[in-house]
């Protein structure tokens, strides 16, 4: 299904002139990975960001040290700041960013294992959106590594 979504990404990119980037935390490279698969990738897809830890965050995508301390890491603010350092630190014109807590350890009662926050920013209008996934980390993983490459073609509906 990824390699599905993949191959649909880059026919919409490459029609439109556009590159992508991608900014993982809990994904882990999952999705750049996905995306890495197609033959001729490299003609519309510019570069992953794996972010895992906060500092990387901050360090390598700009999230500022007041959003990961106010909102923590696995959150709408965060995942915006993401995308759009991602956009300033690439050559693409679109980018994906993804936060959340894949499991087993890791959740609480106000942010349980399974929350996953997207972000999409392209051309100036931006999309977020909070998914509450279910099962193992893998399954966690693949699912939103699948929603994330879903808000890429829906984002690219969106633009002449």
């Amino acid at each position: 299904m990824t390699t599905r979504l993949a191959k649909q990404i880059g026919k919409a990119l490459k029609s439109r002139r556009m590159m992508l980037a991608t900014a993982e935390s809990c994904t882990g490279g999952g999705i750049a990975q996905a995306i890495t698969k197609v033959s001729g990738s490299s003609e519309w897809f510019d570069r992953g960001f794996v972010t895992y830890s906060n500092t990387s965050k901050e360090e390598m995508l700009g999230v500022a040290p007041h959003t990961m301390r106010d909102h923590g890491a696995v959150s709408e603010a965060t995942a915006r700041e993401m995308a759009d350092g991602a956009l300033q630190y690439s050559r693409a014109q679109i980018t994906l960013a993804v936060t959340g807590i894949a499991g087993p350890t890791g959740g609480t009662p106000e942010k349980p294992v399974g929350t996953v926050w997207f972000a999409w920013v392209c051309k100036g209008k931006a999309k977020t959106v909070c998914h509450y996934l279910t099962g193992d980390r893998d399954a966690i993983r693949v699912k939103a590594t699948r929603i994330a490459l879903q808000g890429v073609l829906d984002l690219l509906k969106t633009q002449p």
